[in-house]
């Protein structure tokens, strides 16, 4: 039986402002709970809210990101439910009238993943449940600003819709909208499956899957799913429409609730907030200071700086270290050998003091000079990293070190000449064993004449002396 796996996902990312969408209070992750909240996002009567329009901005970018037409024209919504979480009984969002529709995000292979829209609105409050079965309701999270990105039901596999969800997290990383942390919640994906019987067009019932927490979540749910519903087709049983949850100890999607009936939200216009109606201007200057996005990164690396697909992947879709790696190749200019760097020392660096690379105390000029002091050959290569690993901390000047420990490298010809004489007059057997194929002798000898200058001989000069005067005999 041949079946064609149809997915369509929602994903809500908190945006990561200052303040939360509709008042001043702080949009901060871990804060004690209930300490950032205020009469507005705690619902209490008479309260007015007022748009956040670093919110606003924020989420055009992303739409504009993902190639969406933006609207100049829009109303916000009211959805009413019932829920501990929803302090003031329903949730400000657009229903009809979503900020950005239309858009795509382009995978590996080529292929669009449409996106149907992309729409505005404020998150809910969180509830933590407790060793004793009770419910704790922490209102800090509840007003934060929300955006939610619905696909089409475009994608065809899990393995597709994690590269979906991921190649979307790294993008709005990238833009610095949001930080896009699972595990923090500021991103949550709900994910559509149901599977088609390609021989006779009949299609299982849609399963939702809510509120998956990791990549691995994603992949793992559908690929049961798709799996389930493939038995399903098999046994003749299409199911019903339900919504469903992961459970991790199981490895299974769990039945939450049947969908038999529309959940009816008795949706309204948000009395309290006007039409809302962007310049084009306002939206245009958006567009115009977009920065450049991961994949035009990465071509540009490839083509520009010659960089290998690797290393311009790595660092195209990290903007912090593409950023460094622009600023510090500005004063090298040598892009393979400031890549190499960054992606090998100085990130083994970063990640033992688990800090970003615009959080360390190495300046850019200092991590300039120590490569360009290992590329003009004044300190070799193991010098270089045993130097990185103290001014990454201190940001001491790494020439003035190398000056003051003696570390430069030897580069005087005549000097060179005669330890390279020195040792030739010491082994002549050597120099017997390199005529008759014996390569290692000659390595050896180089380390003769690394050994009587303390290591601070240029290896490169030593080699091409020794050849030379190797091949006079």
């Amino acid at each position: 039986m041949k079946t064609r796996t149809i997915i369509g996902l929602e994903i809500h990312v908190e945006l990561s402002t200052k303040t939360k969408m509709f008042c001043s209070c702080k949009n901060e992750f871990g804060a004690i709970p209930n300490t950032n909240t205020c009469p507005t996002c705690l619902g209490h009567p008479g309260t007015l809210p007022r748009i956040n329009k670093e919110a606003v901005r924020y989420a055009i970018m992303a739409g504009l990101a993902f190639n969406c037409d933006i609207k100049t024209e829009m109303k916000m919504d009211r959805k009413k439910y019932f829920y501990p979480d929803l302090v003031k009984g329903y949730q400000i969002t657009q229903q009809d009238e979503p900020y950005a529709v239309g858009g795509y995000i382009k995978l590996k292979n080529g292929d669009k993943i449409r996106l149907n829209h992309i729409h505005m609105e404020e998150d809910t409050a969180k509830s933590n449940h407790d060793e004793n079965n009770r419910t704790l309701m922490d209102y800090n999270r509840a007003g934060l600003p929300l955006i939610e990105i619905v696909s089409e039901p475009d994608l065809k596999s899990a393995k597709e819709a994690r590269e979906f969800v991921e190649k979307l997290a790294q993008t709005l990383r990238f833009l610095d909208v949001s930080d896009c942390v699972m595990a923090e919640g500021s991103m949550r994906c709900d994910v559509n499956i149901n599977l088609e019987n390609l021989e006779n067009g009949k299609r299982t019932a849609i399963s939702e899957i809510k509120n998956l927490n990791s990549m691995k979540a994603i992949e793992d749910a559908l690929n049961f799913e798709t799996n389930r519903h493939k038995k399903m087709l098999e046994d003749g049983n299409l199911g019903i429409k339900e919504t469903r949850r992961w459970d991790d100890l199981s490895q299974s999607t769990i039945s939450m609730r049947t969908k038999e009936t529309t959940n009816d939200y008795r949706f309204s216009i948000e009395g309290d907030i006007p039409r809302i109606k962007l310049e084009k201007s306002f939206i245009e200057d958006i567009k115009n200071n977009l920065p450049e996005l991961p994949e035009k990164k990465e071509q540009r690396y490839i083509e520009e700086y010659k960089l290998s697909s690797y290393d311009a992947n790595l660092l195209s879709n990290d903007r912090k270290l593409s950023e460094l790696f622009e600023s510090t190749n500005e004063i090298v200019d040598n892009p393979k050998e400031v890549s190499n760097w960054i992606l090998t020392e100085l990130s083994r660096r970063l990640n033992e003091f688990k800090i970003e690379s615009d959080q360390m105390n190495l300046s850019v000029k200092n991590f300039a000079k120590l490569i360009n002091l290992v590329i003009s050959n004044k300190i070799n290569n193991n010098v270089g990293k045993k130097l990185l690993r103290e001014i990454f901390e201190s940001n001491d000047d790494p020439e003035k070190l190398a000056k003051e420990r003696n570390l430069l490298q030897i580069s005087d010809e005549n000097f060179l000449e005669d330890i390279v004489n020195e040792v030739l007059r010491e082994n002549p057997q050597s120099i017997e064993d390199i005529k008759n194929g014996k390569d290692r002798a000659f390595g050896f000898l180089v380390g003769q004449a690394m050994k009587k200058t303390k290591g601070k001989a240029n290896p490169q000069q030593v080699n091409a002396l020794l050849k030379d005067k190797i091949a006079k005999f």
